[in-house]
């Protein structure tokens, strides 16, 4: 008879999903459900971001409008820069909330990002070859190890890219494009996990699991 593996539980900590009216709550918090995490907090309050042991922060939409309504939630960036830069806890960015994680953003002027990570994001070039945005299944290749970052397909949809340090993995769009940054505690995706199947959970679980 095989013995399967012990499971890991994660009852003591709690997975904060930042609420700032840019991401798709339900299915980011659905996914983080399947990949094992038992204690959600889908908040908007800067406490429940400081008593939380990781953090994820979603995004959808355009990266200044993202960067408006993160900033409109009195004291948020204050405990993000705390836990996560000052205090080092468990960091995840998905699709936007990678690219908030940036310098700048270039989308409908130039617009400061949160500045964890040496790097701006800028429109992807347009051509007759190439659909903008780019959106659908396509590679995740790494370009250097990391715990969270696996090769495989995931699921894209954006019109926006980052460039600059610390990118972990890429994939092709007429070129290569980011498809995974970070840097210590943090990491970013480029892709939605939570609409990349099994790739996206076994991914969310190695982000619950991660230890640095």
């Amino acid at each position: 008879m095989r013995c399967r593996p012990p499971r890991v539980h994660l009852v003591a900590e709690t997975v904060a999903l930042v609420d700032y009216g840019a991401g798709n709550l339900f299915s980011v918090h659905n996914a983080l459900r399947a990949a094992g995490a038992e204690r959600i907090a889908v908040t908007a309050d800067p406490i429940g971001i400081r008593m939380a042991d990781r953090i994820v922060l979603p995004g959808v939409g355009a990266f200044g409008a993202a960067m408006r309504a993160l900033a409109a939630v009195p004291g948020m960036i204050e405990a993000l820069n705390e836990v996560v830069v000052e205090k080092g806890r468990p960091f995840l960015g998905v699709c936007v909330g990678m690219q908030l994680m940036a310098e700048a953003g270039e989308e409908h002027g130039t617009t400061p990002g949160l500045g964890w990570m040496k790097g701006r994001v800028g429109a992807l070039p347009a051509s007759p070859e190439l659909k903008v945005p780019h959106m659908g299944w396509n590679d995740v290749r790494p370009r250097a190890e990391h715990p969270l970052i696996a090769d495989g397909e995931a699921y894209f949809l954006h019109g926006y890219a980052y460039e600059g340090e610390g990118v972990l993995a890429d994939t092709d769009h007429g070129g290569p494009v980011t498809a995974a940054i970070g840097r210590d505690n943090m990491a970013g995706v480029q892709f939605h996990p939570e609409k990349s199947q099994l790739y996206g959970i076994e991914l969310l679980r190695r982000f619950l699991a991660w230890r640095r």
